[in-house]
């Protein structure tokens, strides 16, 4: 599909364009390497389009470059201004007006210069790209806004007005309770304007999202294929002081015990996603330093129930009964992650306790299945997690768990997987039967689970993997995604969660811990708590 493809740029373009970065003047090598820090980083880009993505692999490379109208503190869910110096609601809870940043500049590269600020023109054209279909570049790199899309932004949004070149008010068709923070995340991130005028006179409207150009504290150098991402500082930064780094570099490195070696030897300076077997070795050793927090997150298996025979709510009850989720998180977890219940993780505000869990029973998921009229089972595929998440460390050896516990009931189970590009791009078309992912939370709001990855409207572009539309569940999200009242939220969302729980579109993992291993050089570092949990505008190197 486009999307991916897109990413796949002609072999000669990248070497054309990796040559030309690498002649330009920059520091002295004794002072390049004093201020590279480099970051082993656990898998590719899909590509560098902000909202076009939905994994923390891209999210990460893309908040390097892109900024929005606001931002999360920095280790923290609280919302602060960015573009956006400030702003007002009006009393009916429906028009937003931002005053935005002056003085803001845009990234200057051998692609491009610009010739003026940071505007509302730059706003207007980053949120009418996906709320607008007949926009020029509405269909570029395929035109599938999955978090646009799936969270009903385009519905939400009434209007976007420009009232002068550093004001912009956005009026909303019905009051949405996370929408200040829902501009945080990442598909909300503001291109330039400018950049997209000229690539529409060269005919190349796809290097939008392949050569970006943003205000963010680094700007972007080169990109080669499964190997690195380089960055170098923004010299025109609007934050005084910022980034305090020269250079950063993502070795990409999908192994954790490469990674781990790499941080060991001094390759890199920071790791992320430690396997769960080092982590003791990496607190003995004391030239590294092991950071952690509570994970706003979930791991799941999502069962399609357009795919037969998981339509059926026996079926899948059958499944959640038939996964000893409790060996799962001694072997894969090693004890660093919790049994997952509900959709969400208990630490978020509307977690409904009360919700009674499907124990591990052979003898009860056989009774579902014969209930079912699947008495000697089924066959079926299951797709395991390419890639190391904090969610799930270790999908394949999940999978053969899986595997093993599902025959032991008369489902037979077949293991298939792709590389990560491939494995959201498929998936997100419904071609699974079911499925590893997981989810970590961008903005603090229940939303951003219920809705975002259970919702009707995230089935076509595909957050839903379990392709569930449920009525009653979906009214009561929206009916709390347009509440300004917590109470009445609170409890639109608890009685959603009795409601997932008894129809069983995933099985509910595990909540893990979020570590990060670094070397005791780095300084100023937090895990962020909402993606990307990796930001790199404050750290330094002592």
């Amino acid at each position: 599909m486009k999307k991916i493809a897109l990413v796949l740029v002609p072999s000669i373009l990248v070497v054309a364009f990796v040559v030309y970065i690498v002649q330009r003047s920059g520091p002295t090598p004794s002072t390049a390497q004093k201020q590279t820090f480099v970051y082993c980083s656990e898998g590719s880009p899909t590509n560098f389009g902000p909202p076009l993505v939905t994994d923390s692999v891209s999210g990460t490379a893309i908040d390097a470059i892109y900024e929005r109208l606001t931002a999360f503190e920095y280790g923290e869910t609280t919302i602060i201004p960015s573009l956006a110096e400030s702003w007002t609601i009006s009393s009916n809870q429906l028009t937003y007006t931002f005053q935005l940043r002056q003085g803001v500049s845009f990234h200057s590269t051998p692609y491009f210069t610009p010739t003026r600020d940071f505007n509302a023109d730059d706003v207007l054209f980053s949120i009418d790209r996906q709320r607008l279909t007949d926009h020029p570049y509405h269909t570029v790199g395929g035109g599938q806004y999955v978090y646009f899309n799936s969270m009903s932004m385009g519905d939400i949004i009434q209007g976007v007005e420009k009232i002068d070149d550093y004001t912009i008010a956005i009026t909303l068709s019905k009051p949405n309770a996370p929408f200040l923070a829902n501009l945080a995340m990442t598909f909300m991130s503001i291109y330039s304007k400018e950049y997209a005028d000229k690539l529409i006179e060269e005919g190349k409207l796809e290097d939008i999202d392949h050569f970006p150009i943003g205000t963010g504290p680094f700007v972007f150098n080169r990109y080669i294929q499964d190997n690195t991402i380089r960055f170098e500082a923004n010299p025109r930064y609007w934050e005084e002081g910022l980034p305090r780094i020269q250079n950063l570099v993502f070795a990409i490195t999908p192994d954790a015990n490469v990674r781990f070696q790499k941080l060991k030897s001094g390759e890199c300076h920071y790791v992320t996603q430690p396997a769960p077997p080092d982590l003791d070795a990496m607190r003995a050793d004391p030239n590294i330093r092991l950071s952690s927090i509570p994970g706003l997150n979930v791991g799941y298996l999502a069962m399609n129930v357009e795919k037969e025979p998981f339509g059926n709510p026996l079926v899948r009850q059958a499944v959640h009964h038939a996964l000893n989720r409790e060996n799962y998180i001694e072997a894969i977890y090693l004890n660093n992650a919790s049994v997952a219940k509900n959709p969400i993780p208990p630490t978020m505000w509307s977690y409904n306790d009360a919700v009674e869990d499907y124990p591990y029973s052979v003898e009860r998921a056989q009774a579902l299945l014969a209930e079912a009229g699947l008495a000697n089972g089924f066959e079926t595929d299951l797709w395991t997690l390419p890639v190391t998440r904090p969610y799930n460390p270790n999908g394949r050896r999940m999978g053969e768990m899986m595997q093993a516990d599902l025959a032991a009931v008369g489902i037979r189970v077949n293991l298939v997987t792709y590389d990560w590009p491939t494995y959201l791009e498929r998936s997100n078309r419904g071609e699974h039967s079911m499925i590893q992912l997981g989810w970590i939370g961008d903005n603090g709001d229940p939303d951003n689970f219920l809705n975002t990855l259970l919702g009707c409207s995230a089935v076509e572009p595909g957050n839903n993997l379990a392709r569930w539309c449920h009525r009653e569940f979906n009214d009561l999200v929206t009916r709390a995604m347009e509440s300004t009242d917590l109470s009445e939220r609170t409890s639109l969302y608890r009685s959603a969660q009795e409601i997932f729980k008894r129809e069983a579109p995933w099985v509910s993992l595990a909540h893990s811990i979020v570590f990060r291993a670094m070397s005791t050089r780095v300084q100023n570092h937090k895990i962020n708590p909402v993606p990307p949990a990796d930001s790199f505008k404050y750290v330094e190197l002592e």
